[in-house]
């Protein structure tokens, strides 16, 4: 039920005064409180963007770098593998080596199926990365060759390898086993 109001009263100026000044605080607090409570909600609307594009960019950072460990793992996954074939490929070019030059049509015949299977062989690896590292009148690198001696050639540079005793090998780039070499070393 609504309130009846003497007529003189809402005529009264003093009183319509007063109950304007009381209905203007309650709609401005009631205004107040509204754009508090607004901005109280962007603010924290805002902060749960932030915290969303934040975990976004992690995951996709997370994506890439399980990306780039899978590409890794793929890529070296198969290192020791590889690297236990090595003394197999050393051995067939030992024995290639020791009965090449060998006169005997049989042994010649012998020498050329080994080759051929050594041939095989690295082909495969070298489909899986493998490469082996050409050194033989290179100048001598501590990043792929290990020095196991050193002798003197005055025809050739100082540095420069003479021989190889066993092959080096690259595994995608990477070295598997640095190569066993005689090098040049002039006497100054």
């Amino acid at each position: 039920m609504s309130e009846m109001r003497p007529e003189n009263e809402a005529l009264n100026p003093e009183n319509a005064t007063a109950s304007g000044k009381e209905n203007g605080k309650e709609n401005l607090s009631e205004d107040l409180s509204e754009s508090s409570l607004s901005e109280k909600l962007e603010a924290e609307k805002n902060q749960w963007k932030e915290k969303y594009y934040y975990l976004a960019a992690e995951m996709e950072n997370m994506k890439k770098r399980w990306e780039r460990d899978r590409e890794q793992i793929i890529k070296f996954g198969n290192d020791s593998v590889i690297a236990d074939t090595l003394p197999t490929l050393d051995l067939f070019e030992l024995t290639v080596n020791s009965i090449a030059n060998n006169q005997d049509p049989q042994i010649k015949n012998i020498v050329i199926g080994l080759n051929m299977i050594q041939k095989m062989f690295l082909d495969s690896l070298a489909k899986h990365g493998l490469t082996k590292i050409d050194v033989l009148g290179k100048p001598f690198d501590p990043n792929f060759h290990e020095a196991i001696s050193q002798e003197t050639v005055d025809k050739k540079e100082d540095g420069i390898i003479l021989q190889v005793q066993q092959s080096g090998y690259l595994h995608n780039g990477r070295l598997l086993r640095a190569a066993k070499v005689v090098v040049n070393k002039l006497n100054h």
